[in-house]
């Protein structure tokens, strides 16, 4: 009832007048929700038969899947960097792990509420300063996964302290990067994943504006800690789930520091595989908490006038190829879910597979053009709804991705692909990559040296000196892609200076 009260006076209290009155009745509700780590095959319906999804193969069913989005800066600040800007990576500035930005010159939740919309944000949002708004009327902050600082700002620890006094939210004691699963220690009623699943449900039952809505649900699991509540973890004990894939490249991964949130390394199969049921587990959790959201839409009569996106920031590598964690460019950290559920007035066709690749940046464009805003000129992504109507529609023909060095010296890289090919530089070593999706979606075989595919790698290879030459040195020189030492962060387009 403290969390009811406090969401209804929010509500009350955030209500400005809004000049968009007239167009209320065409424009959609949009309704974003998230994941944090989610792989792309850990969905049901991108043909996972161990995992249960049954509400995000839902949205699929009713809208459609992209069965190749991806996220172009495969960790969680920068993705939410393009997310909220709709830029590439080199305009946004994010080249890698940092702080996004306290303002930018578009932003999704600014534009939204300047078209009319009322704009809320719920769960993980992970900005600096984290009350930071970007736009949004109000947020509701779970931001488990991050690391406290005396500043440390969490409504559900908030809440938390006030529901359970004198317990511990981490008691499970399993750390945020650790790969290792365990089940919550606690009652189920206590996790985040339920948290932010109740918070959602009770803004959308308490909400009563004329204005469309703009919700952004964002979770914060299945990011490790793996800490599925026992009903989630018996789900999948002793359960069948994927295997791990492990490349004829990779073998020099194996043999790294044993840590709980190493990067890198073998730890044996049993380990991958605990490590995935537990995960499954988790989604399985966040899935469940959809379903109530979804019902609470229906209940409202908001769910067939809702455009409502399911994305996740990044996947999760859970042991492929001896890589832990995110920020590469392999399927399992870039490669994320993509689904889109448009609104029964567009009379677009549902339960469609769609094959383009699409990416963060262009959630923003896809709101936009649904709120019936003009997309700024200087605003890279696009909208996916022309591509829904008519999946032959002009398409970009393969994106970028990249990251900056973390973990490693050498883990720095861009990488471009179709969907069914990759394409991977490492600009410190000078290393290349290529695989062939299309047979070998695990990225078992690097095909740089094979001679069969030798025309294939030249024509990546240009393409990527084509996406970095705007960059100059020190990424090209002398018209050829260029080996260097320095880690550049950020690009000059980030807006704050001196950092």
């Amino acid at each position: 009832m403290k969390t009811l009260k406090l969401i209804s006076f929010t509500l009350v209290g955030l209500i400005v007048p809004t000049k968009h009155k007239a167009q209320d009745q065409t424009r959609p509700h949009i309704i974003l929700i998230m994941t944090d780590q989610q792989r792309f095959d850990c969905v049901g319906a991108m043909g996972n038969p161990h995992i249960q999804t049954p509400h995000m193969d839902g949205l699929a069913e009713d809208g459609a899947l992209f069965t190749n989005g991806y996220s172009s800066l495969p960790s969680s600040t920068p993705a939410r960097a393009s997310l909220l800007t709709g830029y590439a990576p080199w305009k946004h500035g994010m080249l890698g792990y940092y702080k996004v930005a306290p303002k930018y010159p578009h932003e999704m939740p600014q534009m939204l509420r300047d078209a009319g919309y009322f704009t809320f944000g719920i769960g993980k949002m992970h900005w600096t300063p984290q009350r930071n708004l970007h736009g949004f009327h109000g947020t509701f902050l779970d931001e488990s996964g991050r690391v406290e600082s005396p500043d440390f700002v969490s409504d559900y620890r908030q809440w938390f302290a006030m529901e359970a006094p004198g317990l511990n939210p981490d008691s499970t004691g399993i750390g945020w990067n650790a790969h290792q699963g365990k089940e919550y220690a606690l009652e189920e009623r206590l996790h985040p994943t339920q948290w932010t699943g109740n918070e959602a449900i009770r803004f959308i039952e308490n909400y009563n504006q004329k204005q469309p809505l703009f919700l952004k649900i964002s979770f914060a699991r299945p990011h490790s800690p793996y800490d599925p509540p026992k009903k989630y973890a018996d789900m999948y004990r002793d359960k069948e789930v994927t295997v791990p894939y492990i490349g004829d490249w990779c073998q020099s991964f194996s043999d790294r520091k044993m840590t709980p949130d190493a990067a890198f390394g073998d730890f044996g199969l049993e380990h991958a595989l605990e490590s995935r049921r537990y995960y499954y587990g988790a989604i399985t959790f966040v899935d469940d908490q959809i379903g109530r959201i979804i019902d609470a839409l229906k209940e409202k009569g908001i769910y067939d006038n809702a455009l409502i996106v399911f994305i996740s920031d990044h996947g999760d590598m859970l042991g492929d190829h001896y890589h832990w964690r995110k920020t590469y460019a392999y399927e399992g950290s870039s490669h994320i879910p993509f689904i889109v559920k448009p609104p029964k007035n567009m009379y677009l066709k549902s339960n469609q597979q769609i094959t383009q690749v699409v990416e963060l940046r262009d959630i923003l464009p896809t709101f936009l053009d649904a709120a019936h805003v003009d997309k700024p000129q200087e605003m890279d992504g696009m909208s996916v709804l022309p591509l829904i109507k008519d999946s032959k529609t002009k398409w970009r023909p393969y994106i970028d991705l990249e990251h900056a060095t973390i973990y490693e010296n050498d883990n720095y890289w861009a990488a471009l692909t179709d969907g069914t090919m990759k394409y991977i530089w490492f600009f410190h070593t000078g290393e290349e990559q290529l695989f062939d999706l299309q047979k070998d979606r695990g990225e078992t075989i690097n095909l740089s040296k094979n001679k069969k595919y030798q025309k294939e790698l030249e024509q990546w290879r240009n393409l990527m000196i084509g996406h970095l030459s705007e960059r100059g040195a020190p990424y090209i020189k002398d018209g050829k892609l260029n080996v260097f030492k320095e880690t550049i962060l950020t690009s000059p387009n980030y807006p704050v200076k001196n950092e």
